[in-house]
């Protein structure tokens, strides 16, 4: 049980970890001052929210619509993305195959009677994953780093590419060191000759118990050689979408986060409004929303985000693409 857990940097991690430009006073710091919960948001307001204010929307009242394909059939002469809801999606780009923050055991939380995933929105596994060339994990928190996923998909990915310190999780669990990658802010790794990519700052918190941001959360820049995907991870919004497409846009495709959003947590998660302004930022030509359609981790109706999205995105003029799970999207 305590293994889900994962286990803090230590040794060499930990030194580079104390080298880094972002980490400061034993912990990794955002660029911008970010309270992870505003300080006059107190623990019985928040229960008080969550099980007294609760819309009654929260979740579906039927099961979520969702296609079932098989992954091995993807062409590899075409580049192109299922989401698999939340912020899991899996990216085939002429053969080479990335999967990003796969959690498929049914649940976003250490226990399993915990965030549950919605009806419907669960019909991918672990057992559905073919063999992948890179695993690639944004940060630490359990709706994107799920445990029995990767000890599942141990022997089916090469690589792991992260954000500095969640390496020590990995090992914990008994991945391969070797197969480890775990990048700094702006720091790059080459996948190979024409595929690369780049960590770049999210404004978020990381930590899988009480102790936050010992291990560092990441955005990164996926540039093809002909085309580039800013993948998201979980932020806020700041001034770093405007300072990254101004040194890496315009992208074919933005991921990002439009969900999970709350009042007093206004600094770690965006808007929907303010994703479409990310895009806008970045230079993204398309929009992708995610993390929302599989968990409950805020208290807005399920579908809200999407609807505010949409109306964003007409309003700025912004081009959005909204699959549902298990759409194929070629880009």
């Amino acid at each position: 049980m305590f293994r889900i857990l994962g286990k803090s940097p230590s040794g060499k991690r930990l030194e580079r970890i104390k080298n880094s430009p972002n980490y400061k006073n034993g912990a990794f710091q955002n660029i911008e001052p970010t309270e992870a919960i505003l300080k006059d948001a107190s623990m019985p307001k928040m229960l008080k929210e969550i099980f007294f204010n609760r819309p009654a929307n929260l979740s579906p009242a039927i099961d979520v619509t969702a296609f079932k394909i098989d992954l091995t059939k993807l062409s590899d002469t075409k580049s192109s993305i299922v989401w698999f809801g939340h912020s899991s999606y899996y990216i085939n780009h002429h053969g080479f195959k990335i999967l990003v923050d796969p959690v498929l055991s049914g649940h976003a939380s250490p226990f399993s009677s915990m965030v549950k995933a919605f009806k419907g929105a669960d019909i991918y596994k672990a057992e559905d994953i073919p063999e992948i060339d890179l695993l690639l994990i944004t940060h630490d928190h359990y709706d994107h780093l799920d445990y029995k996923v990767v000890l599942k998909l141990k022997h089916k990915f090469k690589k792991v590419l992260t954000a500095l310190g969640v390496g020590s999780h990995l090992e914990y669990w008994g991945i391969d060191t070797n197969k480890i990658v775990e990048l700094d802010w702006w720091e790059s790794y080459r996948a190979n000759e024409k595929i690369e990519f780049t960590s770049t700052p999210s404004r978020h918190f990381s930590g899988r118990t009480l102790k936050r941001a010992n291990t560092l959360w990441s955005s990164f820049v996926l540039d093809l050689g002909n085309k580039k995907i800013f993948l998201g991870g979980d932020s806020g919004y700041d001034s770093q979408f405007k300072k990254i497409g101004e040194k890496y846009g315009p992208f074919e495709l933005a991921i990002l986060d439009c969900a999970q959003y709350g009042a007093n947590w206004p600094y770690i998660h965006m808007v929907p409004e303010q994703t479409t302004q990310a895009a806008l930022d970045l230079q993204a030509k398309v929009l992708l929303p995610v993390h929302w359609g599989k968990f409950a981790l805020a208290n807005h109706p399920w579908t809200e985000p999407i609807e505010r999205i949409n109306k964003s995105a007409e309003f700025l003029k912004v081009f959005v693409n909204v699959p549902v799970i298990g759409q194929v999207i070629e880009f």
